[in-house]
């Protein structure tokens, strides 16, 4: 494999960059805590995982080659990033610290971050044009994509890890009814602009 150093950190950096994933992980450390982020980040980690792979099989080629699949899973993932932001501005104020909220929204944060992934077709093309620029094509291919694939969803845990820790830092304020209001409504708010300008593009 050639550069791997290179691609982590080409990796984190794309990590690290705000996106429909990281303010997820944001919004559920500051409104659930800590540990009430972890369902979502395990879902942007899994997503990661199953979008990488398919960007090496016929399905990548496909949503590569043919406007209809690109349209449709554009306008899905659209669809559901406006569904959560109008859905977060509606929230009513919630409290940090209460267990009961936060072990009963495991599984819908988990599947939260895991649509997020799977509805996004850019993720798909990002995966297509950077792994084959790190690949040596000479030797064993499979072994070195599964080693990118997997840094690159390890990397995704950490990162988000990271993120939701530092937002929990902050909670003191964010959940007071101002902070609340504000998180919800910003944070609603971008949901919907990123809905609207991953609907808004092309190929």
């Amino acid at each position: 494999m050639e550069n791997y150093l290179l691609f982590t950190l080409i990796a984190t950096v794309t990590i690290l960059s705000p996106g429909p994933g990281v303010l997820l992980t944001l919004t559920n450390s500051i409104r659930y805590g800590f540990f009430g982020a972890i369902g979502g980040i395990v879902g942007i980690a899994f997503g990661t995982f199953i979008v990488a792979g398919l960007s090496a099989t016929s399905v990548g080629v496909i949503l590569a080659t043919s406007a209809m699949a690109f349209t449709v899973m554009k306008y899905i993932g659209a669809a559901y990033l406006i569904y959560l932001g109008i859905k977060l501005w509606r929230s009513p104020i919630t409290k940090l610290d209460t267990s009961s909220r936060t072990a009963g929204n495991i599984k819908v944060q988990f599947l939260e971050g895991l649509t997020i992934q799977l509805t996004n077709p850019k993720a798909v093309f990002f995966f297509m044009s950077i792994f084959p620029q790190f690949v040596d094509f000479s030797s064993q291919y499979g072994s070195q994509f599964l080693i990118l694939v997997v840094t690159y969803s390890g990397l995704n845990l950490l990162i988000h890890f990271i993120y939701a820790y530092l937002a929990r830092s902050s909670c003191n304020w964010l959940s007071t009814e101002k902070g609340g209001r504000m998180v919800n409504r910003s944070g609603g708010g971008i949901f919907v602009l990123f809905g609207i300008g991953l609907a808004s593009t092309s190929k």
